[in-house]
Parts: C-alpha cells; sequence; structure tokens
C-alpha cells in the first residue's frame, strides 16, 4: 500500500512532476497548488523536473527524466504535464501522448494548446485580474492563436497596460495574486483537459 497510516495520520502519496516549460513548474511548485494536493487528494509534490521545451518531452528522451526524478526523489507516482501545441507538436492529444511514451508514468496531462487555457477557464481569477465581473472566456481551449496571444490581447483591451513581456512571472502573479485554481478550471464546460487533469488526480490515490 502506498498510504501509510502512522498514529493519527498518514502518510501522503508522494508525486513527481515532468513539465515541458516554465509556466508548468511555476504551477505546480505553486503553495496554492501543492496544498490543494495535499488536502484534496492526499498527494505530496516532493520534486518538479522541467525539461524545458516539448522537443525534450518525448519517448527518446523520457526515460531520462524518470530517471533523474526517481534517483532525485523516489516519488510513488509519476505525472508528466506537456502542451498541445498543434502547430508544434502533434495534431490531436493521442498522438502527443504516443510521441511522450509511457515509460513507467502513471499518468499523462496534456493541456490542450498550451497551459495557459486553464488561467483563461478559470473565470474567478480571470474576473479579479481584468477587474470585470462579467468577464467570461467561453471556449478558453480555441482560441484563435495561443492562449498566451489570447491573454495579451485581454491584458490590453481590460487593464490597457498588457500582460509584460515574460510569461513566467505573469504565471506567477497569476496563479499567486489571483488566486489561479485549477478546480475551477475544471469546472469551466469548455476546458476538457482541465477536468480530465482533476479526474485523473482523485484516481491516484485509490
Amino acid at each position: 500500500m502506498v498510504i501509510q497510516f502512522t498514529g493519527w495520520g498518514f502518510t501522503l502519496v508522494t508525486v513527481g512532476f515532468v513539465v515541458e516549460g516554465e509556466s508548468d513548474e511555476r504551477l505546480v511548485n505553486s503553495d496554492s497548488f501543492k496544498n490543494l494536493l495535499a488536502e484534496d487528494y492526499d498527494l505530496n509534490v516532493v520534486k518538479v523536473i522541467n525539461t524545458n521545451g516539448n522537443g525534450n518531452m518525448c519517448s527518446r528522451l523520457i526515460g531520462t527524466h524518470v530517471d533523474l526524478l526517481k534517483k532525485q526523489a523516489n516519488p510513488d507516482k509519476i505525472i508528466i504535464l506537456a502542451d498541445l501545441d498543434p502547430e508544434k507538436c502533434a495534431p490531436c492529444i493521442t498522438k502527443r501522448k504516443e510521441i511522450i511514451g509511457n515509460q513507467r508514468i502513471d499518468l499523462i496531462v496534456i493541456a490542450r494548446k498550451s497551459m495557459e487555457s486553464w488561467f483563461l477557464a478559470d473565470t474567478i481569477a480571470m474576473q479579479l485580474w481584468t477587474k470585470d465581473q462579467d468577464f467570461y472566456e467561453e471556449y478558453p481551449e480555441k482560441t484563435a492563436k495561443m492562449p498566451w496571444d489570447r491573454l495579451k490581447e485581454i491584458a490590453l483591451e481590460k487593464t490597457g497596460r498588457g500582460t509584460g513581456r515574460c510569461k513566467i512571472n505573469f504565471a506567477r502573479k497569476f496563479i499567486k495574486n489571483y488566486q489561479f485554481d485549477i478546480r475551477r478550471a475544471a469546472d469551466h464546460p469548455n476546458c476538457p483537459s482541465a477536468k480530465y487533469f482533476v479526474e485523473k488526480l482523485r484516481l491516484l490515490t485509490n
């Protein structure tokens, strides 16, 4: 058994992540996300490895990342968090997963287009950021360009200031200052990749 009762409590299932970008790394390493996984899913994030680009997230290289994760933290479960950028890597989620492979991996989650689509799907966080209580992005995973470009458009329209040049700093602020919550993104009717992520997290400890 992975979960073991110790005294009045129990040890959480340890989980390690392999991600492909710094925004994804910011999310998984954030206190809010770690607390969410611990409190709602009995998961303890012990290590995050950033492969720095979807070109490094393939079956030829994924084993190296998994080996490093096991060597440094030896988590009970391993999760891969990657983007689906159709213009750069694969036309669909199934093909993207095939490219990654499944060597000793417990869960592969593909954010449609990119993880920033989950930001767009968290209506409450978006309303706080834009200061527009009526804001609602109907199709966060079907933006005309990449979700990051859509966020930049919204920033200019709603705040007149833009997002800033650094996607990483924006991700940090959006997660911390505007309380981004993956569960709210999963509740959006048109964000199936976030919903899939949350549903599969529940199953990891069952």
